[in-house]
């Protein structure tokens, strides 16, 4: 599996999630988004990198009291201490929000140690603290509750589902102001290339259509004279 590249990474933050799930739908791929999840702080950076995975199940309440805490082989603690610097922790919820999938501390910890960010599709709480370090950081929406009420951290770095869509270690992370979508690894290069391209055309498209012109033969290009007119737009515009 080839890593994710630094113009990859670069290219990727320039682009949105709503291209990249054309760019995968054109392929196929029609569950990569992950579903109700959302970012914590409306001005949070765009979130890039390679996902490293925790999963959670249902608790039992034998096997998750707060001494569990003691063992520092713990999922939880272990995700946040082993998730390697430049990726993104991904944590399956079981898509249940009533119990935190980790507060304010724990995500500090990821963000000191360099790590790109983090996504749940449960909850986080002191979800406001954690809206204020300026670090990409998505979930479903608040909780107080422990997790150790409801979940029981099982496994580290497998394949997860999170808000249903597939994430395997390795995979490459791309978040905005609309969610977090999820490109199997070994399509990120191609898809972070076809996408940057079509951002390009997209923006094209914008300032035509805010010049009052019309989306027939412009927007999907189906008109020959709109491909030549982008060509010349991008031309004069270094694109």
């Amino acid at each position: 599996m080839m890593a994710l590249t630094a113009a990859t990474r670069d290219k990727l933050r320039t682009i949105s999630t709503a291209t990249v799930a054309t760019a995968l739908f054109k392929r196929g791929f029609r569950n990569q988004f992950i579903q109700n999840v959302h970012p914590l702080s409306p001005d949070q950076p765009v979130l890039v990198g390679e996902a490293f995975t925790l999963r959670y199940m249902p608790a039992r309440e034998d096997l998750n009291q707060l001494s569990v805490f003691r063992d520092r082989s713990h999922p939880q603690r272990k995700a946040v201490e082993d998730c390697p610097p430049g990726a993104v922790l991904v944590m399956d919820s079981r898509k249940d929000a009533r119990a935190a999938s980790a507060g304010s501390i724990l995500v500090t910890r990821l963000m000191k140690r360099g790590v790109a960010g983090v996504v749940t599709d449960g909850g986080f709480r002191d979800s406001a603290e954690i809206g204020k370090l300026g670090f990409p950081a998505y979930h479903q929406r608040p909780s107080a509750p422990t997790n150790l009420t409801l979940h029981q951290a099982i496994d580290i770095n497998v394949p997860i589902g999170c808000g249903d869509a597939p994430v395997f270690p390795g995979d490459v992370i791309l978040g905005d102001g609309d969610g977090v979508i999820v490109i199997p690894a070994h399509l990120a290069d191609e898809i972070t290339d076809e996408a940057f391209e079509m951002m390009a055309y997209e923006d094209f498209v914008t300032e035509r259509v805010n010049a009052g012109q019309g989306i027939f033969g412009l927007y999907p290009a189906t008109d020959e004279k709109s491909l030549d007119d982008f060509a010349a737009w991008r031309k004069a515009n270094g694109r």
